[in-house]
C-alpha cells in the first residue's frame, strides 16, 4: 500500500500549536490534558509526522483558547 505524501498544512498546524502552546506556557501535557489528546500525540503533531482530524484541530484550538481556523492559517 502506498503512503500519502504529508501535506504542507502539517507542518502550519506544527509551527501554529507550538507558539501558541509556548504562548500560553503550557507543556505538551498540559496541552494534551486540556485537550483530552494523548501526550505521544500531540507530540506527533507539533513534529508534523501525524494527520489529524477537525475533530482533533477543534479540541487542541479550544484548549489553547483560538478559533480552529487559527492553528491551520499560514504566516
Amino acid at each position: 500500500m502506498k503512503r500519502a505524501q504529508k501535506g504542507p498544512l502539517r507542518d502550519v498546524l506544527a509551527r501554529n500549536m507550538r507558539k501558541l502552546r509556548a504562548v500560553h506556557g503550557l507543556s505538551q501535557e498540559a496541552l494534551a490534558h486540556e485537550s483530552c489528546v494523548d501526550r505521544t500525540y500531540v507530540s506527533s503533531i507539533e513534529r508534523a509526522q501525524r494527520g489529524v482530524s477537525i475533530d482533533i484541530v477543534a479540541r487542541i484550538a479550544k484548549a489553547l483558547a483560538v478559533e480552529p481556523w487559527t492553528l491551520l492559517k499560514d504566516g
